[in-house]
């Protein structure tokens, strides 16, 4: 472990913080006036915990600080077209998306949408040739669309969930042919702890796209508490910023150091009462790049236990759903589970601080795990 990287890494973390704390109170205050605020019309939870009733109004998109400064950071004083362009690409890709959702839900009009017979009807019927050929280009995305509605997912405003996993598949994609065409070899082996290492060949593919899939989306279902998200993804980034010490990659150090910075500021503003909340600009665009950055560092194998509690809230919204439409039964009086612990009694500062805690401890395991 060299002393350089852990100084000029901690100065970089040092500075992202300061850009962060002088940036928020300019950021709550244009946010507030653009009118980008927590909108109830499309909030369940509302109308089962009285308490989220004091959000409406809050400001949203706060996640953007933390993309913002993220990004400039990178950009001016640690850009590399081999380690460090392709992470802040994925995660600019999943923040564009997110933050696209953001304001659709704010702005946009409500979206109705054929249903699949409607399609496939008029893909048949339609008197337009090209017409039809469009309706037939169609078809599948409305059948991904229907099967989507009988889990649960509304028609609302903004982009629908088979839209998000489309573009969310583009950054695995990207990621991947990242991975496996342009690091080199070496990144194409799998680091397994105790055991040395594993080549799967070609299915290593698939596996970086599902994983920034499910992180992404996994950060994104977490993001309901105040203060939630900011914590554990700093005790997150702080364990792939540590790794990354031992690693002697020093793009990598300040890139994880400069998100810790990053999200202290953000965390700060956004504990109860949060004067903004991340939105989707901020969890997608995180989520994914801790995907990234765990991949990048071959520490993939220990992504669930970086990112503990937000595969645990997923895995909450998954078990509900199985039990739901497989066993005709729910396990949780809400999805995901920290909505569960609100209804049973829990006050929202309680469950934050014991996920934070409990996401650490997961995080220290890593940590130890990555030195063997």
């Amino acid at each position: 472990m060299s002393e350089h990287f852990i100084s000029k890494s901690l100065f970089f973390l040092l500075i992202s913080a300061a850009a962060g704390f002088a940036l928020a109170p300019f950021l709550i205050i244009l946010l507030k006036k653009l009118n980008i605020t927590r909108q109830g019309e499309y909030d369940d939870t509302i109308l089962r915990i009285d308490s989220r009733k004091s959000k409406i109004g809050t400001p949203i998109m706060g996640g953007i600080l933390v993309i913002l400064v993220v990004g400039l950071v990178t950009v001016l004083f640690n850009w590399d077209r081999r380690f460090t362009w392709v992470p802040m690409g994925v995660m600019a890709l999943s923040a564009v998306l997110g933050g696209i959702d953001d304001l659709l839900n704010i702005f946009g009009k409500y979206r109705r949408l054929r249903s699949a017979a409607q399609v496939v009807k008029l893909s048949k019927v339609h008197k337009m040739w090209y017409m039809r050929l469009w309706f037939k280009f169609q078809i599948p995305w409305a059948y991904l669309r229907s099967f989507f509605n009988k889990l649960g997912s509304r028609t609302g405003k903004g982009v629908l969930v088979h839209e998000k996993l489309f573009l969310q598949l583009v950054a695995g994609a990207i990621t991947a042919w990242w991975l496996y065409f342009k690091l080199g070899p070496q990144w194409k082996l799998i680091w397994v702890p105790f055991d040395g290492e594993l080549n799967i060949g070609w299915l290593l593919i698939p596996v970086v796209i599902f994983l920034v899939m499910a992180t992404a989306n996994a950060v994104n279902v977490a993001d309901g508490l105040d203060g939630l998200t900011g914590g554990a993804l700093i005790t997150a980034f702080g364990g792939l910023l540590v790794m990354s010490w031992f690693e002697g990659n020093i793009y990598f150090a300040v890139l994880n150091a400069s998100v810790v910075g990053a999200l202290i500021p953000y965390t700060f503003f956004n504990i109860k009462p949060a004067k903004f909340q991340m939105g989707d600009i901020g969890s997608l665009g995180l989520g994914a790049l801790l995907a990234v950055m765990a991949i990048a560092q071959n520490k993939m194998l220990l992504l669930p236990l970086l990112g503990f509690i937000f595969f645990v809230e997923l895995g909450s919204v998954i078990i509900q759903l199985f039990g739901k439409y497989i066993l005709g039964r729910k396990f949780f009086a809400m999805t995901p589970l920290h909505h569960h612990l609100e209804i049973k009694g829990w006050f929202e500062e309680s469950i934050v601080q014991k996920f934070w805690i409990i996401n650490l401890l997961a995080v220290l395991v890593a940590v130890w795990l990555s030195l063997h």
